[in-house]
């Protein structure tokens, strides 16, 4: 079995990195919904609502952090040459 760079880091990037990546995506997005619906129970309370505010901040934050995470990835096995995994298989 011929086992390069590029075969490597090609199945890292298949086999962890990318359900890594998913699962970021998913607990980013899951936090922002429930900050969103915590800000509105909180409508009442001003510093509920500050915090909430806050809250919903870091969750847009975390999405576009994965997003890099994503983009990031991509241009590096793009230099090795390796076709980037799909999400979707």
């Amino acid at each position: 079995m011929d086992m390069t760079i590029n075969v490597l880091l090609g199945k890292i990037a298949t086999l962890i990195l990318n359900p890594l990546i998913i699962l970021g995506f998913t607990v980013a997005t899951i936090f922002l919904f429930y900050c969103i619906a915590e800000m509105i129970w909180k409508a009442d309370d001003s510093g509920g609502l500050e915090k909430s505010k806050d809250n919903v901040k870091y969750g847009v934050i975390g999405i576009f952090v994965m997003f890099s995470v994503y983009g990031i990835l991509r241009v590096i096995l793009a230099t090795f040459g390796i076709t980037p995994p799909s999400f979707f298989p």
